[in-house]
């Protein structure tokens, strides 16, 4: 009797994972663009030390395809933008907007960086949204500035 409900559970264990079904591995179709990309919330600073920084935004869902790249052009004068950093990021198409985080490195301490944001599908087709030119300062070697998600204060 054992052995016979042994050979039931490992045949029906290999035969759930021979078979695929349909609903099980379908890709969904790139959801319709948004009319207008706005940026929600930020961009703002979420972590800085002296080499490097995270810039952080929140724009609704710009649809299309599910693969695209937050963007930041940035450089130390404000008219001249010319470093670009980019990240990778999944839409998720049952959400109303999309969280966009972006590592920027090699940066120089105690040095104020200006910057814009965008973001762009995998194709480079950018979402028509630019953010006003904003700035940041990075710290001293071994200091750190962390805005999101707020640090945890420490009991005295």
């Amino acid at each position: 009797m054992n052995r016979m409900l042994i050979r039931i559970v490992m045949t029906a264990a290999a035969g759930s994972l021979l078979i695929s079904t349909a609903t099980f591995s379908q890709i969904l179709p790139p959801a319709k663009r948004a009319v207008q990309v706005e940026i929600k919330q930020g961009p703002a600073l979420e972590f800085a030390r002296s080499d490097l920084a995270i810039v952080r935004w929140t724009s609704n869902n710009p649809g299309g395809s599910d693969d695209h790249f937050g963007v930041v052009h940035y450089g130390t004068d404000p008219k001249e933008l010319n470093q670009t950093a980019k990240s990778h990021v999944r839409l998720n198409q049952g959400h109303p907007e999309t969280i966009f985080r972006v590592r920027l490195e090699g940066l120089n301490p105690q040095t104020t960086y200006y910057y814009t944001v965008a973001s762009t599908e995998s194709t480079g087709a950018d979402d028509g949204v630019k953010s006003p030119v904003n700035h940041f300062t990075t710290p001293s070697p071994g200091e750190r500035i962390q805005t999101y998600p707020q640090p945890v204060p420490q009991p005295k």
